[in-house]
């Protein structure tokens, strides 16, 4: 068993590009395009993504909760959807968290959130309404969702875990 071993990790160096063997006759790694890009199926990395996806899903959430909670109905037919000024948010968003830029385009590349522009940045863009294009309730059911599909797509043979949304 410790050869197989041996000789398994052998031959994972020869196809490694940055080993130190000598006798490498490496030929270009042959990937689909599902796969480029994508760890390996039940490695840590792949583990660790899934990790932070289902941490980047719960802040995605907090963010339109404290908008819903802080904002202004915008909309007569649902008082639900909520707007907020920008340097609101970022005033009341910075004691919580630092990456709410990122977290605004991430959510308005799910549909969560809508604002004009591409980015944007304190003081300049202050007066920048952030409109919620969705209810809470829906925001939660969408990614309980995504964390569903992520935590079934981590192995064969997945562990029951409470990771959802409550």
């Amino acid at each position: 068993m410790f050869n197989n071993a041996a000789n398994g990790h052998k031959e994972s160096q020869l196809l490694n590009p940055f080993t130190s063997v000598n006798e490498r006759g490496s030929p270009r790694p042959k990937f689909s395009k599902d796969e480029y890009g994508k760890p390996i199926a039940g490695s840590l990395t792949e583990a660790r993504g899934q990790k932070a996806n289902i941490h980047v899903f719960r802040e995605m959430l907090e963010l339109c909760q404290i908008i819903h909670s802080e904002g202004y109905a915008h909309n007569e037919d649902n008082p639900k959807l909520k707007v907020i000024l920008f340097g609101e948010l970022f005033n009341i968003y910075t004691c919580i968290n630092d990456k709410l830029v990122g977290l605004l385009l991430r959510a308005r590349k799910h549909k969560f959130v809508d604002f004009e522009g591409e980015m944007l940045f304190q003081r300049r863009d202050d007066d920048v309404p952030i409109f919620m294009l969705k209810t809470t309730d829906e925001i939660k059911a969408i990614l309980n969702e995504k964390i569903e599909e992520v935590r079934r797509s981590s192995s064969p043979n997945p562990q029951a875990t409470s990771i959802l949304i409550k």
